[in-house]
């Protein structure tokens, strides 16, 4: 759970990079929209600046990425990167767009674990040390493919050492270069230009370190203690690494709001989820999406709700919710799917083996197991007995069933829609329902026809 940071950094404005091909990723979705607990990468590190109290974001792309504009939406600005010519051009890139910011943050779109407070602390010490460049810094067991910080004497520092550059260089901890940057936006433009180009032809922005010490600019490393913060994602093994993070942070978030996670370690939350006090969420149970729980309700074992809204008091239990309401107290399975475009008023009861599709069941329905309900309208206090099935779909098109207020449907039920059930109405075991039944009579056979009067022709 994020929170929001005072004061709002004025005259600041946060670039994140998101360019990059990833070709380690293996994959046709660029690397930053790739999912971490139900949200593009790059999402998070848009939320955790705006969270740090930055306004105005800027997101440097490829010439091709409707994909990513789409997933961002119009909450940000972009900058596009013509060339794939490394960190350095990318930022080169945005100096127009950024405009007379007097103060620049960089980040990069595939480090999604950088917390708020570190972003608010990092702008805060450049800031109060006068900071031409400020960055953040962190200690590693195997400094990997990371560049490493040099120092001299005095502890100032004077180089970032690449990877390919550490041959003859003890390995082993060390200082990094974690990525993230903040630069007096005066200083970075009249630099930016002079990063040397590698022997690839690309400009990093590590260079600017060295060549900022080497002026004797004001170079501040900032320390974070928590190397995950940092950790960047380039193939598929550092995503599940970092998705395990994710929902750890994600996990605790709920613990300490009051709701009971049985085994952590087997609640799959999604970052966008919402839960209330007291509920329980018990093993293996996943939260999709934009999903909302109320209070002390109890959601698995072994159960899925996807984009759902789950009200105070129901329990799902080893069922799938997708894309549906739920009101208060109601209860589903196990073993039972309730699917988009349903409705569950108070008080519903669906036992096992039963699906619900694009229907609304009033207040009090009952439907124990083994049914279909489809495409359909349930008057409030209705039972549906066992085997029941909507024929919502002649080979064309959908059609819709109605059944009134306090009806009763008997065991293998067919009610072959369009059809209307009355108020009251009863279907005996086994009918074949192809036209309207009236209120308060009891029909039966295939096809159905109408036997007595139930007694219950009035209904209030």
């Amino acid at each position: 759970m994020t929170q929001n940071f005072a004061p709002t950094f004025d005259n600041w404005t946060v670039v994140i990079l998101a360019a990059g091909q990833g070709k380690r990723m293996r994959s046709a979705v660029a690397k930053v929209l790739h999912p971490l607990a139900g949200r593009p990468m790059v999402r998070y590190v848009v939320d955790a600046a705006r969270a740090a109290g930055f306004g105005r974001c800027i997101v440097v792309v490829g010439a091709d990425a409707g994909d990513l504009r789409a997933a961002l939406g119009e909450g940000v600005e972009y900058a596009v990167q013509r060339e794939p010519l490394g960190t350095g051009h990318a930022l080169a890139s945005a100096k127009d767009a950024v405009g007379d910011a007097e103060h620049v943050l960089v980040l990069n779109g595939d480090v999604p674990l950088i917390a708020p407070e570190t972003l608010a602390a990092l702008a805060r010490q450049h800031m109060d040390a006068g900071g031409d460049v400020t960055f953040l810094t962190t200690e590693v067991d195997d400094a990997g493919a990371y560049g490493c910080v040099q120092r001299d004497g005095d502890g100032r520092v004077t180089d970032i050492v690449e990877a390919p550059e550490r041959s003859g260089l003890a390995e082993g901890p060390a200082e990094i270069n974690a990525g993230q940057y903040c630069f007096r936006a005066a200083w970075l433009w009249t630099h930016i230009e002079a990063v040397p180009a590698s022997a690839g032809g690309e400009r990093y922005l590590t260079s600017l370190i060295p060549l900022a010490a080497r002026e004797s600019a004001t170079v501040v490393p900032v320390a974070v203690d928590e190397a995950s913060e940092v950790q960047g994602i380039n193939d598929r093994a550092e995503l599940a690494e970092a998705e395990a993070l994710m929902r750890q942070r994600i996990n605790r978030g709920h613990l300490l709001t009051g709701v009971t996670i049985i085994d952590p370690a087997t609640a799959y939350i999604d970052a966008d989820v919402v839960i209330g006090q007291d509920t329980v969420i018990e093993p293996n149970t996943h939260l999709r999406g934009a999903t909302a729980i109320g209070d002390n309700s109890r959601i698995g074992p072994d159960s899925t709700v996807r984009d759902a809204t789950i009200g105070e008091r129901c329990q799902i239990v080893s069922s799938t919710v997708e894309e549906a309401t739920l009101e208060d107290d109601v209860d589903v399975g196990p073993y039972s799917h309730i699917r988009a475009g349903t409705h569950l008023s108070s008080g519903v009861h669906i036992g096992n083996y039963a699906e619900v599709k694009n229907a609304r069941l009033g207040r009090g329905v009952k439907m124990g197991h083994f049914s279909y309900i489809g495409d359909a309208d349930v008057g409030e206090e209705t039972n549906i007995g066992a085997g029941t099935i909507t024929c919502n779909y002649d080979g064309t098109e959908k059609h819709r069933t109605r059944i009134g207020r306090g009806a009763f449907i008997g065991s293998d039920t067919m009610l072959v829609a369009p059809v209307t059930i009355g108020h009251g109405a009863r279907t005996a075991a086994g009918s074949v329902v192809t036209k309207d039944v009236p209120d308060g009579v009891l029909v039966a056979g295939a096809p159905a026809r109408v036997t007595r009067s139930t007694g219950k022709e009035r209904q209030p």
